[in-house]
């Protein structure tokens, strides 16, 4: 037997070449029957290489190689306890300043066989004990002097390659791999890179040949491998413990707040609210689930305001417990979703917390648990197009300019390997030639997907553990001071960590910023947790039009189309039944990518188009939904209903769907439902209709108890636009979260009728503010203003109330006179001094800062000599200091000072657009939102909102006009717009076929 006990793949961070897949089928290939992992100072792809090494047929062996300054050693786990240890001490390694590696090794010994060649290190650790002591033995890497070290220590030697490569062409990866961790250039073959040529995973025989002086180092690679564990078992689940409960305390404890929650949520409890409960509640018991909950609702009781969502909303006892406040039973949610008797992986329960309070909120919880039990999950942050280009441009030397007018054009959402296909083939790139250069650096930067690069915080992801954290996995400190572990979600959840997702979500707090004000502004106060919305016929209304900018979730253009289409405009008669709640459920769940194909057919049928299930079996499956999949959920229930899957199968298959890599396991499984759906009697064209639209749940995708969840935040954010819009969008525009820019929310809120109003220096706060029809633009706004400066404004302010008049003003603050120059120019002083005399301000405040005028007296006393009035400023010069001060303009639409060049166009309103349909037009438009897409030929189009002084209106740019003009659409410009109204269920959309711009001199 061989085997090789030095292996890194690509989550070894700068350095690492091949992902474990393609290591394990080399091995497998090379008939290895085992195969150690041994990536730099971290476990990062653990559990991934042992799912790959079972796919195999591997017996995988855990292991790392610590390097820590100019000492190194590769650490074998023998055991469960050696991989603790290994967790452990690699933890320290990033974690504590002064590591020495010999030092921990001594500590942390147990259970791990160590192979270095290190003469420093082993002889540290041989002063302890020899056994588990290997000298390693590598070609390429001067073996005489560790032949040396092995003699001289007594300790036996052992042959590994320090595998990195598996073709020779990979060398050159490798060198731009080690030059982008170091920030380097990539010079000529230097002596290490020589001896690197050797750093593959050689066969049996290539490695022997290296050996023929020392066959007993190949002989002590065999004996480690088989003596070092090799069938490890991450499937177990690793729950947090409940301040100290053993089970069946904790148990007692979950069904007591279960029961008192649904007395406060449903006033008593009757016959189907007992039979739920029982029948979670044994489900929790038997699955070990109660410390889970418990410690979920403590962290969730820190906020009054939260989105408890994910499948866990289907969750009664959730619900009671006030983590969800979707209630299940009403809106018939598939609790088998969340958790099932044949579920084996641990439950994921989501909780969406005001942006600005989740830290606030870790903070409670590393205070609860202390960071020996808690860490947050990680994310494993690789290389996108952009950034693969960029790195690898760089390290070949070629000029910023030139880089960044490559990188400039390419998607920050496009792989790595994706980038050098759209470079030859995006219209974007049209008509220019790559030199030699560049085809080169495309090349290799289109490898660089799937390989680590460093760790960062996932948005929320937090495990908490019963004993200590870094037993089961290696820990980092985040650059917030945060400890982070080295798996992501995924892989956490591999190896049984349970995950608490704490979010952050700007919505929460608009609705918070919002309820506030209104208790000031109205004396109204609202309860979070009792509010229903939807008892108000004006939100009703307002979800049905579409004219829902500004509410979560339900605010891009592709929404408020569909919301519009889906009742119609005026509301057609068939679909004033419709439960708004229920359907705008749907439409959150519906509105994803893959789904285009079965949006239209869904409209239509809730519009009243005659429809019936594929099949029989699925009319109770699907009956809400008008006979089409919508949810996860469904998926699971269409394999059971048409291929009698076990709950659990049909969990597994609705997993599979979504996640990457699937192609194997997924194939398994359409060989399952369509075996199975035979023997039920249904037709091969039926089943097939049925597995297309499970497979349109690909990628990303929602449970219905997600979307409920989200539905209810989207209906109190219509609540608060139909009732209160000044203060609602003021919260938008403050809490910086919304789909859209500040100048696009300004336009709506005229457009709805509000006065839109400039920043004042006795009016404004730090936020925007609203209050009946007005909309007070923030001192936020500011473009350049620091924070001391605002704060000592607001400060003084509140202390010795209004300022009277600019002179006043600089004599109660010491603000930068560069912040003065900022207010005047935004126009804060306006109200006070008039428009007229921004200049004489200015002029006044340079007088002040003069040397001369400083030496009679400070920049801020009364006593001055007189100045001359200037003239004031023109309206242009106004509007270019208001864009220049505040970054937009907030005194008028940005398409008035073009009025003189629009007088003359032909052209149509955008809110008349309707009246044109199946006809050619001319819009004006400014740039509000877009979307590149791709049609099913892979070609480019784009979707963009534009806006006129009446209206926004969405436009679609096909492959050929996308083609023609997608580099000129900038975005901060007018632009003239020609092509043909479109209409679908009410709703009229431009098709644009040709593209002109406004300027200074008219229309180009």
């Amino acid at each position: 037997m061989f085997t090789h006990l030095h292996v890194h793949s690509s989550f070894s961070p700068g350095y690492g070449v091949h992902p474990p897949a393609a290591l394990c089928a080399r091995a497998r290939a090379l008939g290895m029957s085992h195969l150690a992992l041994t990536d730099r100072n971290g476990l990062y792809g653990i559990p991934q290489f042992l799912e790959q090494a079972a796919e195999h047929g591997i017996r995988p062996i855990i292991g790392a190689e610590a390097v820590s300054g100019r000492h190194r050693a590769v650490l074998l786990a023998r055991d469960e306890e050696g991989y603790a240890n290994l967790c452990r001490l690699l933890s320290e390694l990033h974690c504590r300043d002064g590591f020495e590696l010999a030092t921990a090794l001594r500590r942390y010994r147990a259970g791990l066989v160590v192979l270095s060649d290190d003469a420093e290190v082993l002889g540290a650790l041989c002063r302890d004990s020899r056994e588990g002591l290997y000298v390693e033995l590598s070609p390429g890497h001067n073996m005489h002097r560790a032949l040396a070290c092995s003699r001289s220590l007594r300790l036996p030697p052992v042959a590994t390659s320090r595998a990195v490569l598996l073709e020779d062409a990979d060398l050159e990866l490798h060198r731009v791999l080690r030059a982008i961790h170091l920030n380097s250039k990539l010079c000529r073959l230097e002596a290490d890179d020589l001896a690197r040529q050797w750093d593959r995973l050689l066969s049996e025989t290539e490695l022997s040949d290296h050996f023929p002086h020392c066959p007993e180092a190949l002989e002590n690679a065999a004996q480690i491998a088989e003596l070092c564990q090799s069938d490890w078992d991450f499937s177990a689940t690793i729950f947090p413990a409940f301040r100290g409960m053993g089970e069946a305390e904790a148990f007692a404890e979950l069904e007591r707040r279960a029961r008192a929650g649904a007395l406060w949520r449903y006033g008593a409890i009757d016959e189907a609210v007992e039979a739920r409960l029982q029948k979670e509640l044994g489900i929790i018991r038997a699955k070990g689930f109660a410390h889970y909950f418990l410690v979920v609702e403590e962290i969730a009781a820190q906020s009054p305001r939260t989105c408890g969502r994910g499948s866990a909303a289907a969750s009664l006892v959730a619900y009671c417990l006030g983590i969800t406040h979707v209630d299940p039973i009403r809106h018939k949610l598939f609790f088998e979703r969340f958790l099932n008797e044949g579920r084996i992986d641990p439950p994921d329960i989501d909780i969406d917390f005001p942006w600005d309070e989740r830290d606030a909120v870790l903070d409670f919880a590393f205070a609860r648990y202390g960071s020996r039990r808690a860490a947050m999950v990680a994310n494993q942050i690789g290389f996108k197009g952009r950034g693969a280009l960029r790195e690898v441009a760089k390290v070949y030397g070629m000029p910023e300019g030139e880089i960044k007018t490559m990188t400039s054009r390419i998607s920050g959402y496009w792989q790595a390997e994706q980038t050098a296909r759209a470079v030859e083939e995006h219209p974007l790139f049209e008509g220019e030639a790559l030199s030699e250069d560049w085809r080169q650096i495309l090349s290799v930067a289109r490898r660089l997907s799937g390989h680590l690069r460093h760790l960062s915080l996932h948005c929320g992801g937090l495990v908490v553990v019963p004993d200590e954290i870094r037993r089961y996995v290696p820990v980092e400190v985040s650059a917030k001071g945060l400890p982070v572990i080295q798996w992501e979600k995924d892989q956490a959840e591999a190896a049984g960590l349970v995950k608490i997702d704490i979010l952050g979500n700007r919505s929460l707090a608009v609705i918070r910023d919002a309820l506030a004000a209104i208790k000031q502004n109205a004396g109204r106060e609202i309860d979070y947790a009792r509010w229903d919305p939807l008892a108000d016929e004006a939100t009703g209304r307002l979800l049905r039009s579409g004219q829902t900018m500004g509410c979560f979730y339900i605010e891009s253009p592709a929404t408020r189309q569909l919301l519009a289409k889906m009742w119609g405009d005026p509301p057609d008669p068939r679909t004033l039944h419709c439960d708004v709640f229920e359907h705008l459920v749907m439409a959150s769940s519906i509105i994803r990518p893959a789904a285009n194909n079965f949006i239209r057919e869904f409209v239509a049928r809730m519009r009243g188009k005659p429809w019936q299930a594929l099949h029989p079996r699925l009319n109770e499956v699907l009956a809400e939904t008008y006979g089409i999949a919508i949810y996860q959920e469904q998926i699971t229930q269409m394999a059971m209903a048409m291929a009698g899957f076990s709950a659990f199968d049909g969990d597994q298959l609705r997993k599979i769907i979504s996640k990457k890599h699937k192609e194997k396991k997924l194939a398994d499984y359409r060989r399952m439902f369509f075996a199975g759906a035979a023997e039920n009697g249904i037709a091969e064209e039926i089943v097939e209709k049925a597995w297309a639209q499970i497979l349109s749940f690909g990628g990303y995708s929602f449970c219905k108890p997600h979307s409920a969840s989200y539905a209810l935040v989207s209906c109190k954010s219509a609540w608060l636009r139909a009732n209160y819009p000044a203060e609602f969008l003021a919260a938008v525009i403050s809490n910086q979260g919304g789909f859209y820019s500040p100048l696009g929310y300004l336009s709506e809120g005229r457009r709805m009728g509000l006065q839109v109003l400039p920043p004042e220096i006795n009016q404004s706060q730090r936020h925007y503010t609203g209050r009946g029809q007005e909309l007070r633009v923030g001192l936020m706004q500011l473009q350049g203003l620091t924070r001391k400066g605002l704060e000592e404004l607001l400060r003084e302010r509140q202390r010795g109330g209004p300022y009277q008049n600019f002179q006043q003003f600089l004599r109660r603050t010491r603000l930068d006179p560069a912040d003065i120059r900022l207010l005047i120019r935004a126009g804060c002083f306006d109200a006070l001094e008039g428009k007229s005399k921004r200049p004489r301000l200015l002029w006044e405040l340079l007088g002040r800062e003069a040397p001369a005028l400083q030496e009679t007296g400070s920049l801020f006393e009364e006593a001055r000599p007189e100045l001359p009035s200037p003239p004031g400023y023109d309206d242009a010069t106004v509007l270019r200091q208001e864009l220049e001060a505040l970054g937009l303009l907030v005194s008028c639409h940005p398409l008035v000072p073009y009025r003189k060049q629009l007088a003359g166009l032909q052209r149509i309103e955008a809110a008349d657009l309707k009246n044109w349909v199946g006809r050619y037009v001319t819009l004006v438009g400014w740039w509000v939102t877009g979307k590149v897409v791709q049609t099913h030929k892979g070609q480019p189009m784009e979707f963009i909102t534009f806006e006129d002084t009446s209206a926004s209106y969405d436009t679609t740019f096909f492959p050929r006009a996308y083609s023609r003009f997608c580099r000129k659409l900038s975005r901060a410009r007018p632009y003239l717009l020609k092509g043909k109204v479109d209409e679908e269920f009410g709703v009229a959309t431009l098709v644009v076929e040709w593209v002109g711009f406004l300027d200074e001199d008219g229309a180009a």
